[in-house]
């Protein structure tokens, strides 16, 4: 399983956005140059956050984004929801239709799309979901005090001071 960078753009980006005066907000222009990466490719990012409501943004020559909600409430899997979009990573192909005990069997009951008694399936679909509840309990603001943890203060300082 591999999320896009997608994911890994969009929320090194959005704490950036988190310490920003609630009037302010910062254009993908001054975000992709700060981080190196491709304004094309971020303004995608920003067009899936804006869309699924993480964050709002104001056109024009001063335009930009501003989170759409509090940090708090805004989780690593919102973001990667809206990056990667609501489809399951195990997609059950049914393939115990192609055995060869089943190929001339119409009565084979296992082999329907998501399959709920599909043991494959079933254990997929769990461990699917108990990585989005821990995704789910990382949030921004999360995020943020973590940084403030791990990185030079002085990092964190000019960082907070470059979008002012």
């Amino acid at each position: 399983m591999q999320y896009s960078v997608m994911v890994e753009y969009a929320l090194h980006s959005l704490v950036y956005l988190i310490d920003i005066p609630e009037e302010s907000t910062i254009g993908i222009k001054d975000l992709s140059e700060f981080q190196g990466l491709s304004e094309t490719y971020l303004s995608k990012v920003f067009g899936k956050l804006s869309k699924s409501g993480i964050v709002s943004s104001t056109p024009g020559v001063k335009g930009g984004y501003k989170l759409a909600k509090p940090p708090e409430e805004i989780t690593f899997w919102d973001v990667i929801e809206a990056v990667e979009g609501k489809k399951p990573i195990f997609q059950c192909k049914n393939i115990l239709k192609t055995n060869l005990m089943y190929r001339d069997n119409e009565d084979c009951t296992s082999c329907t799309q998501n399959n709920p008694t599909c043991i494959v399936n079933l254990a997929m679909q769990e461990a699917e979901e108990h990585m989005r509840e821990d995704l789910r309990k990382k949030n921004l603001a999360w995020l943020n005090r973590e940084l403030d943890q791990v990185l030079p203060e002085k990092v964190r300082t000019d960082s907070r001071n470059y979008f002012k």
